[in-house]
């Protein structure tokens, strides 16, 4: 029964835009020359994913509980005003915050169609089913494919649409790449379609720090888990012992930024690549930025990219936000 349910959810490759760099290519392009970083999506292997699944419920860790405690509030009044025939959701992960805003349009008699839009097809389709359990009603047409190599394929139904971009994840890019994406996902909203953004606030850098190196260790193994992807994928000799987790707020640049120290003066060859890595003690590998937003950044953020702000939900503090945007021109 369950692998023809599987077979009722067909997910829809999305072809890119443009070219992506590859791992060996992003590897070659940041890790041979200092500043040495790395992309975060790398994070996401199937250990990985696990990982953050477990940060999400640590203690220190507030951004998931947050934005739940917000949609479970507010999630009423946003399927009121955009009242969606279509909910499309980037980067979609765990379907936890979906699932409201889905039983929120159930409540009002309102049947959309659900598009996560993500790189794995199978977590993509194992979310859908879940979803499907709970309101056996709903359409569900994953998008399998990259989001960040552009969005001129996505294919969208007719009717009003609520796009989704939740988990904070937009301050994982630079203001540069924030500002590229949303304009690409503007491009893509009508005159009654809606942006549902998720948004990090700027706050104590005590509570900052705390929550990107809580005291189970659990980020720690999270950030060291992207060299055992190394390993699998390019036959790298990474020891992770050889290396330490840190995470700092940058006050000024109003970000969290991730890295691996290196311990010891080492040699990391990569058989793949036919290449090897020397780092010195001290040495660091930028991993992740997370940017956080105050009010004027991000209404500022969003008028860059052709958006109005039309509903701003905040958590107490403010912590997190919602932002319900449309296209600035209507």
């Amino acid at each position: 029964m369950r692998s023809l349910t599987q077979a009722s959810l067909k997910p829809v490759w999305v072809p890119p835009s443009r070219a992506v760099p590859s791992l060996a290519e992003d590897v070659l392009a940041g890790l041979f020359e200092p500043p040495r970083r790395l992309p975060p999506k790398y994070f996401y292997d199937a250990h990985g994913s696990l990982l953050f699944d477990r940060i999400c419920r640590t203690t220190e860790y507030y951004p998931t509980r947050t934005e739940l405690g917000l949609l479970q509030r507010h999630a009423a009044d946003i399927v009121e005003l955009t009242r969606p025939a279509t909910l499309v959701e980037f980067g979609s992960g765990s379907y936890a915050k979906a699932r409201l805003l889905v039983g929120a349009c159930a409540t009002r008699q309102l049947r959309p169609l659900y598009a996560p839009f993500d790189v794995c097809a199978d977590v993509l389709t194992d979310s859908g089913l879940a979803l499907r359990r709970e309101f056996p009603w709903l359409a569900v047409e994953p998008l399998v494919g990259d989001f960040t190599a552009g969005l001129d394929h996505v294919p969208l139904r007719p009717g009003r649409r609520l796009l989704m971009f939740l988990g904070g994840t937009i301050g994982n890019f630079d203001a540069g790449e924030a500002e590229a994406f949303l304009t690409e996902v503007c491009g893509l909203l009508q005159e009654d379609d809606y942006l549902l953004l998720g948004a990090d606030r700027v706050k104590s850098p005590a509570v900052l720090h705390a929550a990107y190196n809580d005291r189970s260790g659990i980020t720690a193994r999270f950030n060291l888990n992207v060299l055992s992807v190394l390993n699998t994928a390019l036959g790298a000799d990474f020891d992770l012992s050889h290396f330490a987790h840190r995470a700092h707020y940058d006050v000024q640049a109003e970000r969290i930024e991730m890295y691996l120290d290196s311990l010891v003066d080492q040699r990391v060859g990569f058989r793949r690549l036919g290449r090897t890595l020397e780092l010195q003690a001290g040495e660091s590998i930028l991993t992740e930025i997370s940017r956080k937003f105050t009010t004027a950044s991000l209404t500022a953020m969003l008028r860059t990219a052709g958006l109005r702000i039309v509903r701003h939900f905040e958590s107490e503090g403010p912590l997190f936000s919602l932002v319900l945007a449309a296209r600035g021109d209507v």
